[in-house]
């Protein structure tokens, strides 16, 4: 079972079939020591030239790595601690043009800054002569006390799990599994199953800009990262400098909004996808429904020796919607599906999935489930569901079903309660806050930034939109998008609310 991503913004289709990996230059394993909140925000980051992972190589370029300790528990700070895996390149210009350091959040809930910013900093060149670049892995994630429930081999062994159950023996092996994988993760994760929520990671980030030593918060969120810059601003308004939200996240949507909110974006997203090949949506799509549902009957070979399953195709057409520039894969791996193999669609999967070639697996996905499984109250049950499924298929033909059934299996049985049915991110007394919203956006469509800005507060959300395709919109190719987002990090310029970019 696989949650549609609100992934690492416009980099993550390049980037997410190989990312480069660094770690700590201390052991970011977890604390057993005690601190007081005062000599936590005073520690002195021991920074180090980032290390080989086996994740990837090192990342080129002056990148230095530290581990930032945190409590594990905010309403009791100085009892257990865990660290923070903790990345930066410093400003590349005259110390006396520098800034301060602009944290950024990629997304997820789960992806790791570690890995993704030294690949997406070729985006940020003007930014980082007078920044230094910081990102992070927030709590439960890779090098920070990452959340990791199932094992490569039961991963694999569970594909055949189908996230489209068509009758009750596959409900139940689909309730199964998902009860299986909460049961995992509270093995492996303990007691911090119950402290990664997206407001613990907020104050993180306070803790963090206390230790690198700036007075306000100059941040750059893309898609989840959007919640948790609204988050941080709803608790430290005062605290917020610069601050760009990429990739808006709908922070009104419950669990069931946040399923809608992508079966409408992803929908949206294949009918441009299926014009831009001279194809009518209506008929593009139902071709490719009946690809799915003849996948469903008699899974695809591959080269590999592995199947291709409904589930992982759907997962496959997912991930080049992502970015405009990926559309001709598309169109490849379903001719190719259209011929009887798999292989293309079985690739794309794995490249969401972070599967390699070995059979190794990456653990975004444990993390985003851990997080968002922690930070979302409403859990519908099966038979809600059920209901819900004819809305579901009218929004998206393709991407409903999907989307509906995982409203009831994300977080079926989970081992911890949700903490709230929506994140608070109203920020009265906050600098303006800049909210920029793609029309063509799959993850988190448009409609999310407009709900964002509104929420922030009148004089704070101020909205820029792009009129675009793909995820994210900084750095995908439109320089009015770019150049405006520029000049409010670089000189504090705040565009008229309601600019458009075309």
């Amino acid at each position: 079972m696989t949650r549609l991503p609100r992934g690492a913004g416009a980099a993550l289709a390049a980037a997410v079939l190989l990312i480069a990996g660094c770690s700590g230059g201390t052991d970011g394993g977890a604390g057993d020591g005690k601190a007081s909140a005062s000599s936590l925000a005073s520690q002195k980051l021991d920074w180090a030239r980032c290390k080989a992972t086996a994740e990837g190589p090192e990342p080129g370029g002056d990148w230095q790595c530290a581990t930032l300790t945190v409590p594990l528990d905010y309403t009791n700070p100085g009892s257990e601690t865990i660290g923070l895996a903790v990345i930066r390149s410093k400003a590349t210009g005259d110390d006396g043009e520098r800034l301060g350091s602009l944290l950024f959040n990629f997304g997820g809930p789960g992806g790791s800054g570690v890995s993704m910013l030294p690949s997406y900093a070729g985006l940020t060149g003007e930014l980082h002569e007078r920044y230094d670049l910081v990102s992070f892995d927030p709590r439960g994630v890779a090098a920070s006390e990452g959340v990791r429930c199932r094992s490569d081999k039961e991963i694999q062994a569970r594909e055949s799990v189908d996230a489209t159950p068509d009758d009750p023996s596959e409900e139940t092996a689909f309730f199964e599994d998902a009860a299986d994988f909460g049961a995992g993760c509270e093995k492996a994760a303990g007691k911090l199953l119950s402290h990664v929520s997206t407001a613990e990671t907020a104050r993180d980030m306070d803790l963090m800009r206390q230790v690198l030593g700036d007075k306000k918060l100059h941040y750059f969120g893309i898609s989840y990262g959007t919640e948790l810059g609204g988050v941080y601003a709803h608790l430290f308004p005062k605290n917020v400098g610069r601050m760009v939200l990429d990739a808006v996240v709908d922070p009104t949507a419950d669990t069931t909004g946040h399923a809608r909110n992508q079966a409408l974006g992803f929908q949206r997203a294949l009918d441009n996808y299926l014009r831009s090949t001279g194809q009518d949506p209506e008929e593009g799509t139902r071709k490719i429904v009946d690809l799915l549902d003849r996948i469903d009957t008699e899974p695809l070979a591959t080269t590999s020796g592995r199947e291709l399953t409904q589930t992982l195709a759907i997962t496959g057409i997912v991930l080049p919607l992502y970015s405009e520039q990926s559309w001709p894969t598309l169109t490849s791996a379903l001719d190719a599906a259209e011929d009887g193999d798999g292989t293309e669609l079985l690739a794309l999967a794995d490249g969401y999935n972070e599967r390699d070639p070995s059979g190794r697996y990456g653990t975004t996905t444990h993390s985003q489930r851990a997080i968002s499984c922690l930070d979302q109250k409403q859990r519908p049950t099966p038979q809600e569901t059920k209901k819900l499924l004819p809305e579901f298929r009218r929004i998206s033909p393709v991407f409903g079903e999907f989307l509906g059934w995982d409203t009831a299996g994300w977080c079926h049985d989970w081992p911890v309660p949700g903490l709230t049915d929506s994140p608070e991110v109203s920020a009265p007394g906050a600098a303006p806050v800049l909210v920029v919203g793609n029309t063509g956006d799959p993850a988190t469509p448009y409609e999310g930034a407009q709900k964002m800005a509104e929420e922030l507060g009148e004089g704070v959300g101020v909205v820029l939109t792009w009129k675009g395709e793909g995820h994210g919109a900084y750095g995908s190719g439109s320089r009015c998008v770019d150049s405006t987002v520029n000049a409010y990090l670089m000189a504090g310029a705040v565009p008229k609310d309601g600019k458009v970019c075309t």
